[in-house]
């Protein structure tokens, strides 16, 4: 349907009207002072310019009016406002925390025969989990020396999947602050309305150890206070054949993954903690979360709205045009009486 979303300013449809009744007139007439021998001889001169001016004031007054009823239109924001859409919506507050840790460049993932570091493999994973949380208000903390909140709490799952693919190693340092972005996801949540104790979720993704800022273990006392469950995955493979000058080697590239504090904060929490060797098992864990976390329906809607303002925008700007093309015209045809 058709609406204004500020019809109220219609009540300024009288204003010029007011201007002109209440405020005194600037005079734009210059005394002049003619001497003719005989003033018969603009007698009919002066009354075919009374008639005249009279027809051009009428017209003025009409472009005048209509330009600025145009204008007010545009400025009541005319929409045009759809049919009511259902929307999924849990109301669940999902944090996603991604570790950007120097480490997270090793490449020991494999997908189609090809390898990539942990980060490229990461972000293809998360971003198909992205996609299926369709209603959740989902938001993105990087962390490395220093957590950063690169998206905050929206339900604009497009611009989250659009910030985590444009996330660089080296954006926040080499270090890995696991504490860090724990205690930014408490600080962006807690005074946040929630509708039931399981509305608060944080998956938090890294490759090592806290090696940074505060300690994890408690700040995870802090995010049980406020019922932040977390989630926690340790990601890299546990083997991985290198070349050395000894020939191949076989090493453990996540030698440095520290399980039991990624353990500790799950329990603490009342979360889980998830073990992620290959890009497979990381997708497995979301799709694991994804039916732990299930989202709920609920009866919310939403109506698209379509702004019309620039149509009658674009009219007064057409109607000024002519107007001004209309008085131009005008005065180059006026009548010259011959003396």
């Amino acid at each position: 349907m058709f609406s204004f979303a500020w019809p109220y300013l219609f009540i300024l449809l009288p204003l010029p009207f007011l201007v002109w009744k209440f405020f005194p007139r600037v005079s734009t007439q210059q005394e002049l002072a003619l001497r003719v021998p005989n003033i018969n001889a603009f007698t009919f001169t002066h009354q075919h310019n009374r008639g005249k001016k009279f027809k051009v004031l009428s017209s003025n007054l009409l472009f005048l009016a209509v330009i600025w009823l145009l204008l007010l239109t545009a400025a009541a924001k005319p929409q045009w406002v759809g049919d009511a859409i259902k929307l999924p919506v849990s109301g669940r507050d999902l944090l996603l925390a991604v570790d950007l840790s120097g480490s997270m460049d090793q490449e020991d993932m494999q997908i189609n025969n090809k390898m990539y570091n942990r980060l490229t493999a990461s972000k293809l994973v998360l971003s198909q989990f992205i996609q299926q949380r369709k209603g959740d208000r989902l938001g993105l903390i990087l962390f490395a020396d220093h957590a950063y909140l690169q998206t905050p709490l929206t339900y604009d799952s497009k611009t989250i999947e659009t910030m985590l693919i444009e996330a660089e190693l080296g954006l926040a340092g080499k270090k890995t602050a696991i504490g860090e972005a724990i205690g930014l996801a408490i600080k962006r949540i807690k005074d946040l309305p929630s509708e039931d104790s399981n509305s608060r979720v944080m998956i938090l993704l890294t490759d090592g150890a806290n090696t940074a800022g505060i300690d994890p273990l408690q700040v995870a006392k802090l995010a049980k206070q406020i019922g932040l469950k977390i989630y926690t995955i340790g990601f890299g493979a546990d083997e991985l054949i290198v070349r050395t000058i000894f020939g191949r080697e076989k090493i453990n590239p996540s030698r440095d993954l520290d399980e039991k504090t990624l353990q500790a904060i799950a329990d603490i929490t009342s979360g889980k903690y998830y073990r992620a060797r290959d890009t497979e098992s990381l997708k497995n864990i979301y799709q694991t979360l994804n039916e732990l976390e299930a989202i709920e329906s609920d009866n919310k809607v939403f109506r698209p709205i379509k702004t019309l303002y620039y149509w009658p925008l674009g009219l007064a700007f057409i109607v000024t045009l002519l107007f001004v093309i209309f008085n131009h015209y005008r005065k180059n045809s006026a009548y010259k009486p011959e003396i």
